[in-house]
C-alpha cells in the first residue's frame, strides 16, 4: 500500500504551524526569561528565528529536490551513505518524538488550571491519555488528521492574535528598562533551549510525500509557516514580558495564562481571558501532537523501507497509515514523557534538532558539489554556500552550549546508532550516496557516464514529484544510445556514426542504415525547427522485422554541416519496423512537443554527460500516451 496525498498548501502551512506553536510559546518563555532576562528572552527568540533561516533555506531545496516520506533521513541517507543516515534518521525521529512529546507534557501542566491540585504524577498521566487519543487518531485516517489540524491551527492563530492585540494595551514598559543582555555563554544556552520553538517545521519535511502536488505547495506553505510563526512568537513574547512582573514571570508555570489574568480589571473578564488563552495553549498541544505522530512516524516508515531497521516498520494499511511506525513512534513518546523532566527534555529535543540541522547544511553543500544530473529542486537556497557555512558553524555553536548531560545524551545516541547501522543496516544498504560520487567524479573524469542507482532513483522521485507517468517514449529516451560531438562534423559522417550504433544495437547492418538515413533526407529535409532535425527511416523506408524501433540523442555545440548553409546542432534519430508507425508518429510529437519547453532546452544546452542529455528529454514537459494507447488526434500528421 501507499501513502495517500492528502495535504494542499493550506495543510502544509498548518502542519508547518501547528507543530511550531506549542510549548515553546505556551511554557517556554517563562524558564527563558529566568535564565537571560527580559532583553535577552527576546533576542533569543530572534536569533533563533535567524539561525533558522540557513536550515529552513536548505531543507527547502533538499525537500522539494526529493520529496519523500522520512524527510531529513531520506536526503541525508543518499547524501552521506548509510551510516550517517542512520544517524540523522534516528536523530530526526527521536527530535520530532521529543518535540511532540513535549507538547504532551504541557497538556499535562495545563490541567492544572482546571485542577490545581495535580502534580507531576497526574500531569504525566494526562499527557498519557492524550497520547493514546491521537495515536488512534492518526491510526485511522490522514486526511481525517489535515483536516482537525487546519482547523486547530486557524482556531489558534485567531486566539493568538487576540492576545496579542488586548495584551499590548496591558503592558508596563518599566518591565524592560533597567535590565542588561546575558553574557554570549548565557544567551547561546537560551537560544539552544528555545530553539525546540522552531523545531516543528522539520515535520512537513518528513510527510511531503503526502503533499497532493509538492511543486506548488510544498514552498509555500513551508515557508508562509516559519514567517508567521515568527512574526507571532516575537509579539506574544514581547507582551507576556511587558505584561508581568519578573519575579512572577520566573515562577510562572504557564506565562500567557498567568499575563492574560492581568488584562482586564473585571473579574468575569480576566476570567474568560484565561480561559480563552488556556483553550490556545491546549489547541497549540493538541496540534504539536497530532502533527509530531503524523510526521515522525514516516521516518521509521522510510529507514525501514530502505532496509534500516526492521521490515515491519515499513508496512502501510489499507487506510494509507504506516501502523507499526506509528505504534513504535508513540511507544518512544510515552518513554520520554515518564523518563525526562520538562527542561531537560527541551535541551535534549533541541540538540538532536541541531544536529539535523547541521547535517543538511552541510549536505546541501555536498549535493550541489556532486553535481548530480537529477538533482533539480524547486527551490534553490539563496547566498549559496555562504549561509549554510554560517549555519553549520552557529548549530555546532549552540549543540556545545546545550550542558553535559545532553552531549553525553547525544554521544550515547550516536555510537548506538552506528552500532546499529554495522549491526543490521550495512547488510542491505547498497545505494550509491552523492559523497562517494563527488569523490569518483574528482578521481574519475568518465564517471558522470556509468550507471548510478542514485540518478536512477532522483529521476524517478522527479518524475513523480512533477506528476510525469512515463509512457513508452520515456523508456525509448532511457535506453537510447547518445552521441555528442566535440567537433563539426558533416551529415553524412552523423549517419555513419548513427548507422553503425543503430546496426550494433539492433544486429543489422550499419552501413545500409547509413544510405537510408541518406536517401530519405534527399526526399525531404527532416529539419523541423531551427537547428534540430529529426532523422528517420520511416515512414518511407522502414526495417524487416517487428516491433523493432531505437532511438539516438545527438547533440553537436559545434554544428554539423547539413546542407547549404544550414547547420543543425541537435538530432534525434529514429528507426522502426512497419508494425511501429503508429509508435513513430507519437515519438515525433513527443520530440516536437518538448522542443517548445523552455526548461527542456536549457538541461538539454547544459548537460554535462549522456545521462543529463537523457534526463532532460524525460523530463520535458509534452503530452504523455499511455501504455498501449493507440490513438491520435486526427489533425496531428507525421512530422518531414
Amino acid at each position: 500500500m501507499e501513502l495517500r496525498k492528502s495535504l494542499n498548501t493550506i495543510g502544509v502551512f498548518s502542519l508547518g504551524a501547528g507543530a511550531m506553536i506549542s510549548s515553546g510559546l505556551f511554557i517556554l518563555p517563562a524558564l527563558a526569561f529566568s535564565e537571560a532576562g527580559p532583553w535577552g528572552v527576546l533576542l533569543a527568540y530572534a536569533v533563533a528565528g535567524l539561525g533558522m533561516l540557513p536550515a529552513i533555506f536548505s531543507k527547502l531545496e533538499l525537500t522539494s529536490a526529493i520529496p519523500r516520506s522520512g524527510g531529513a533521513f531520506f536526503y541525508l541517507a543518499r547524501i552521506f551513505g548509510g551510516g550517517v543516515g542512520t544517524i540523522a534518521g534516528l536523530a530526526d525521529w527521536f527530535s520530532i518524538a521529543l518535540k511532540s512529546a513535549f507538547a504532551l507534557v504541557g497538556i499535562g501542566l495545563f490541567g492544572s488550571l482546571v485542577a490545581p491540585g495535580f502534580g507531576e504524577t497526574e500531569f504525566k498521566l494526562i499527557a498519557l491519555a492524550a497520547l493514546v487519543v491521537f495515536t488512534a487518531f492518526n491510526i485511522v485516517s490522514v486526511a481525517g488528521t489535515g483536516r482537525f489540524q487546519v482547523a486547530m491551527v486557524v482556531a489558534l492563530l485567531g486566539i493568538l492574535l487576540a492576545y496579542i492585540v488586548v495584551g499590548y494595551r496591558s503592558m508596563d514598559f518599566v518591565h524592560f528598562s533597567g535590565s542588561a543582555f546575558p553574557e554570549a555563554k548565557a544567551m547561546l544556552s537560551v537560544t539552544a533551549m528555545v530553539f525546540i520553538s522552531y523545531g516543528g517545521i522539520t515535520k512537513i519535511a518528513a510527510a511531503v510525500e503526502e503533499v497532493r502536488d509538492a511543486r506548488r505547495m510544498l514552498v509555500p506553505g513551508m515557508l508562509a509557516a516559519f514567517l508567521v510563526v515568527q512574526v507571532i512568537y516575537l509579539l506574544v513574547v514581547f507582551v507576556t514580558v511587558g505584561a508581568m512582573d519578573g519575579a512572577r514571570l520566573s515562577a510562572s508555570v504557564s506565562p500567557l495564562t498567568d499575563a492574560a489574568s492581568g488584562f482586564f480589571a473585571s473579574p468575569a473578564l480576566s476570567e474568560l481571558a484565561v480561559v480563552l488563552v488556556a483553550a490556545a495553549g491546549l489547541l497549540a498541544f493538541f496540534t504539536t501532537a497530532n502533527a509530531g505522530i503524523l510526521s515522525a512516524s514516516r521516518v521509521p516508515m522510510a529507514m525501514a523501507r530502505d532496509g534500516l531497521l526492521p521490515a515491519f516498520l515499513g508496512t502501510v494499511s489499507r487506510k494509507g497509515t504506516p501502523v507499526p511506525a506509528i505504534l513504535a513512534t508513540s511507544g518512544f513518546m510515552a518513554a520520554v514523557i515518564l523518563g525526562l523532566d520538562t527542561k531537560e527534555l527541551a535541551k535534549v529535543a533541541s540538540l538532536f534538532i541541531l544536529l539535523v540541522f547541521a547535517l543538511e547544511n552541510l549536505g546541501l553543500v555536498l549535493m550541489r558539489a556532486s553535481r548530480m544530473a537529477n538533482y533539480r529542486p524547486i527551490f534553490r537556497s539563496p547566498l549559496f554556500p555562504a549561509m549554510q557555512i554560517v549555519g553549520i558553524v552557529l548549530y555546532l555553536s549552540l549543540i556545545a552550549s546545550t550542558g553535559p548531560v545532553p552531549l553525553v545524551i547525544a554521544a550515547a545516541f550516536v555510537v548506538a546508532a552506528l552500532v546499529w547501522y554495522l549491526a543490521w543496516g550495512r547488510r542491505g544498504w547498497t545505494r550509491t550516496s552523492a559523497l562517494l560520487t563527488m569523490t569518483r567524479r574528482l578521481s574519475e573524469p568518465d564517471f558522470g557516464s556509468t550507471v548510478n542507482d542514485l540518478e536512477d532513483e532522483l529521476l524517478e522521485v522527479l518524475m513523480e514529484r512533477d506528476n510525469i507517468v512515463e509512457d513508452r517514449f520515456d523508456r525509448l529516451v532511457k535506453e537510447s544510445a547518445v552521441i555528442d560531438y566535440d567537433r563539426t562534423v558533416d551529415r553524412e559522417e552523423l549517419f555513419r556514426d548513427v548507422g553503425d550504433l543503430f546496426g550494433d544495437r539492433l544486429r543489422m547492418d550499419g552501413a545500409g542504415l547509413a544510405r537510408r538515413f541518406a536517401a530519405r533526407e534527399n526526399e525531404a529535409s527532416t529539419i523541423i525547427d531551427p537547428g534540430v532535425a529529426v532523422p528517420h527511416a520511416l515512414p518511407h523506408v522502414v526495417l524487416e522485422g517487428e516491433s523493432l524501433f531505437d532511438l539516438v540523442l545527438v547533440r553537436n555545440r559545434f554544428g554539423i554541416k547539413w546542407g547549404g548553409d544550414e547547420v543543425v546542432y541537435t538530432a534525434f534519430c529514429m528507426v522502426g519496423s512497419r508494425d511501429e508507425r503508429t509508435f513513430h508518429l507519437k515519438a515525433l510529437m513527443s520530440i516536437a512537443q518538448s522542443l517548445q519547453d523552455p526548461a527542456f532546452v536549457k538541461a538539454w544546452s547544459e548537460a554535462r554527460t549522456d545521462r543529463e542529455l537523457r534526463t532532460a528529454l524525460v523530463l520535458a514537459r509534452r503530452k504523455r500516451f499511455p501504455d498501449g494507447g493507440t490513438e491520435l488526434p486526427a489533425k496531428e500528421q507525421p512530422l518531414g
